[in-house]
């Protein structure tokens, strides 16, 4: 079954912006962005400012792209949490950190993750799992964990 997924920590914020929370935290994020508000009157407002530390690197399991994300933040996790926490108790539920699992299944109309990698049998890219030292990153930070499957199986009409 073809397999594409990768894995981002961010922090997000609907009044702080990712330039100032690099400022703040002293950390180039591999991504920012800007979601817009569904109203464009009178002036279209940002609904969501996000700064993400991203791994989109092929062959490996989730955990492995967890701890690739959590290796280049854990030097920095006092600053993390602060700016999580600033950001959390700020803006209650507009605010704060999240560690984003997304995976996409048969999704057969992008290039695909080898399900197998070095020997027949290869790395299982389907399991994963989530040590002592992610969840108590997870923990200081106060960052939520969310898993987005898609199933990108093409459906005949009627079906």
């Amino acid at each position: 079954m073809p397999l594409r997924q990768y894995v981002y920590f961010a922090l997000f914020s609907q009044h702080t912006s990712a330039a100032e929370m690099t400022a703040l935290l002293g950390i180039e994020p591999d991504e920012v962005s800007v979601r817009g508000s569904r109203f464009t009157e009178p002036v279209v407002r940002p609904v969501s400012h996000s700064w993400k530390i991203v791994c989109r690197e092929p062959g490996l399991c989730v955990d492995e792209q967890i701890n690739r994300v959590l290796d280049r933040l854990r030097p920095h996790t006092a600053r993390i949490a602060e700016l999580a926490s600033h950001l959390a108790a700020e803006e209650q539920e507009h605010g704060g950190a999240v560690l984003e699992v997304v995976r996409y299944f048969n999704d057969t109309d992008q290039e695909q993750q080898p399900l197998q990698q070095g020997t027949p049998e290869g790395p299982n890219l389907f399991g994963w799992h989530l040590d002592r030292d992610v969840l108590d990153f997870l923990t200081t930070t106060g960052a939520v964990l969310d898993v987005d499957e898609y199933d990108m199986t093409p459906h005949e009409p009627g079906e």
